[in-house]
């Protein structure tokens, strides 16, 4: 696992480098390069983290070349068993990684852990629960949503009849409007979740907006499933019907999807993810997810998510001590927002300056922003890759000072 000041490279994820190199000199070169830029930057774009070499190694596993497609045989719940042949550990497998992220979340939830994405999770989910023109009610791009919430140029914004909650002059969610437009549209499915939204997602009065209309009640909570595991965010189980998440993120597993669901749909979900909208599933991945829900029981974990949270509120300090508007005021969880719309410049130039000085964030579009998605009026920033390189909230203090620094110097270059 990357450390703040250990820069030996040969003990980490590039400890194979040399048998790539046997095959390609160049992927692996690309390979080195990347992790050289991982290693020295400053890392603060809040869905990345750093997975310990236990999954890596899993992901690099020989289970990389078995086809697995189907689920694992079981006459209760009507799963049939696989399509191929040989099956009988990635069987034994899938099913310890579906206890594991049921103990992670104390939940009897079913559990799918094939999805390659949150994307592929979220795509699944919404077949399950919905036809082609149903009406959601989700959160917009521009206001924290994610793509896959009913954005215009995404399948779910294609497919389906997307309605947007919005948020108040203070950047939180209105629940007052949530249920004015829920009574209004009568939508099939509710949606919370968000990629860029700072406070406490309130999953009862969510939950009772959509039993009031008659709706599903779905949560995506890629972004704070780490905090759910570790008990810093109220938890949707028992309130949602469905809920999605990455791997990823929060919980520093592999790049992955998982979908949770009331027992009663566990077949429609498991349908729409195989066969409606994937094959075979990469049990190697599955062997990284499970390894990854073993990890977030610790105890360990559990401090390490503490610290990612006490992290990003002194960090949200230091910004708003340095005089710059915070979306929200502050944060809850892992991320914040900094409003740049004052500026001369975009968000955008800001990333690729930040770039140039070796610290990575994103450009983010802020509430009301009157900038395009591609130059934005804001920057989202995270800390939980930097929490598990072991960054405490003087450091984050010191990176929000050197971020002042170059905006500083921008506001001269654009003055």
């Amino acid at each position: 696992m990357l450390t703040k000041d250990n820069k030996d490279t040969s003990k980490y994820n590039v400890n194979n480098i040399e048998e790539i190199k046997k095959a390609s000199p160049k992927v692996a070169g690309l390979i080195a390069k990347e992790y050289e830029r991982q290693l020295n930057n400053i890392e603060l774009i809040a869905s990345e983290n750093y997975c310990s070499e236990a999954v890596l190694a899993a992901c690099g596993s020989c289970l990389s070349w078995k086809y697995a497609e189907g689920y694992p045989y079981n006459r209760t719940s009507g799963n049939l068993g696989r399509y191929y042949g040989g099956t009988e550990f990635v069987d034994e497998l899938e099913e310890y990684c579906c206890d594991q992220w049921r103990k992670v979340f104390n939940t009897d939830y079913h559990v799918n852990v094939q999805p390659h994405s949150g994307s592929q999770a979220n795509f699944s989910a919404y077949a399950a629960l919905l036809e082609p023109g149903d009406t959601v009610l989700s959160m917009s791009l521009d206001n924290g949503g994610h793509l896959t919430h009913g954005s215009s140029v995404n399948f779910s914004g294609k497919l389906y009849d997307i309605h947007f909650y919005d948020v108040n002059e203070d950047g939180i969610i209105d629940m007052p409007m949530v249920r004015e437009k829920a009574r209004e549209l009568k939508p099939k499915l509710i949606l919370a979740g968000a990629s860029a939204y700072a406070r406490v997602l309130d999953f009862q009065e969510f939950a009772n907006i959509a039993k009031e209309v008659g709706a599903y009640f779905m949560v995506d909570m890629a972004h704070i499933a780490g905090l759910i595991a570790a008990g810093e965010h109220n938890s949707p189980f028992g309130y949602a019907d469905v809920i999605t998440t990455t791997t990823h993120k929060t919980l520093r597993g592999p790049r992955g999807g998982l979908i949770f669901a009331k027992p009663e749909l566990a077949k429609k979900i498991d349908s729409k993810v195989f066969p409606y909208a994937q094959g075979g599933p990469l049990e190697h991945i599955i062997a990284g997810k499970a390894i990854c829900a073993e990890e977030a029981q610790t105890e360990e974990y559990k401090q390490y998510i503490k610290q990612v949270v006490k992290n990003s509120k002194a960090f949200a300090k230091a910004f708003l001590d340095l005089g710059y508007k915070v979306v929200t005021g502050g944060t809850d969880n892992h991320l914040f927002m900094v409003d740049l719309r004052e500026k001369k410049f975009s968000g955008r130039i800001l990333q690729e300056r930040l770039d140039e000085n070796q610290i990575t964030l994103n450009k983010n579009c802020v509430p009301g922003d009157p900038r395009s998605p591609k130059e934005t009026s804001g920057i989202r920033v995270g800390t939980a890759p930097m929490t598990t390189r072991g960054y405490v909230e003087s450091d984050f203090v010191k990176v929000a000072q050197k971020i002042d620094e170059i905006i500083k110097e921008l506001d001269q270059e654009f003055a």
